[in-house]
């Protein structure tokens, strides 16, 4: 599993927080009535892209920076909050950006991505279709290929565990949203730095079962298909090495249906007035699901990012709750 030392993460937040100030960590009383327990919500959302990766992208890019003198510039692909994150970090890194994005890709996600000052190229049915297309482009530019998991990031991850570890001192329970794998991981690596024993549970959408199918099998499952509306859990092959430490390092995987993300995302919004997007809100969608474990617990759960197109947010938003 991967270790990574305090003083290595600590360098690594000292560095995302030039750019990124820590982000809050709230408890609220409406939704800790709901679930049963103290319950604390870490607000990725609140970061310059909206959405926790922005921390992991500039400590990439710093170190490729650092390695490679002859950058022509990057390319990755994405349905959208790795894609912002590496638009930003590059423009404020000063590197060139192409982002390659599937048909049907969220709208408003591609075009924060622009505005941040990227290339954006839209190939491929999904995000493995995109991926594979970026990595042909990577060799017929020359363009560094930046992987959407890869330790670098997470090292950059880690530094939203180390605050809301620091912050909120005993949490029993986190909740985080897997889609490749990088903030759960982030989050087991600042767990392991400060030598705690919070349990960590991974959320995955019934429609992109890929880590818990994995997670339950002991080895990497892919599924042919993804169903979901949650873009940042859309994944259909999982990486190896998240997997590794996912298996290593949480509990157990909880997968949520379409409905309850759904249903956390409109009681996210009336108890916080907060945004999630199904990604962001799949962690309170699980915490609900287990809320009977929960009682009298200190819990928190990532509300990983809030980008969701709002045709969409406003769908959900007018949909009636099943209780």
């Amino acid at each position: 599993m991967m270790t990574i030392d305090l003083e290595t993460l600590e360098a690594a937040a000292a560095f995302v927080h030039h750019s990124v100030p820590p982000t809050p960590q709230y408890c609220w009383p409406l939704l800790s009535r709901r679930v049963g327990a103290e319950l604390w919500v870490k607000h990725e959302n609140h970061t310059p892209i909206g959405a926790f990766k922005i921390r992991g992208g500039l400590v990439y890019l710093d170190a490729i920076r650092g390695s490679e003198p002859n950058l022509r510039g990057v390319v990755t692909a994405t349905t959208g909050n790795h894609g912002q994150s590496i638009a930003l970090a590059a423009t404020r890194l000063g590197i060139a950006a192409t982002i390659v994005a599937p048909h049907g890709n969220s709208v408003e996600k591609n075009r924060a991505m622009k505005g941040f000052g990227a290339r954006l190229v839209e190939a491929g049915h999904d995000f493995q279709a995109a991926f594979e297309h970026a990595t042909e482009l990577a060799q017929q530019e020359q363009l560094h290929f930046v992987p959407s998991y890869h330790p670098l990031l997470v090292r950059g991850v880690t530094s939203y565990g180390l605050e809301l570890f620091r912050a909120v001192p005993d949490l029993d329970v986190v909740y985080v949203p897997i889609g490749l794998g990088s903030g759960i991981s982030g989050v087991i690596a600042a767990r392991e730095a400060l030598g705690l024993r919070t349990e960590i549970v991974g959320v995955v959408a019934e429609g992109a079962p890929t880590y818990a199918l994995s997670f339950a099998a002991g080895r990497p499952i892919s599924t042919n298909t993804v169903d979901t509306m949650a873009g940042g859990l859309a994944v259909r092959v999982p990486d190896p090495e998240a997997l590794d430490i996912i298996r290593r390092g949480a509990a157990r995987i909880v997968t949520v249906a379409e409905a309850e993300m759904r249903g956390a995302m409109r009681i996210l919004f009336a108890d916080t007035h907060n945004v999630a997007e199904g990604a962001g809100a799949a962690p309170l969608a699980a915490a609900l699901q287990e809320r009977q474990r929960l009682a009298g617990k200190r819990v928190a759960v990532i509300l990983s990012g809030g980008n969701i197109d709002r045709p969409l947010f406003a769908e959900v938003l007018a949909q009636a709750d099943a209780d």
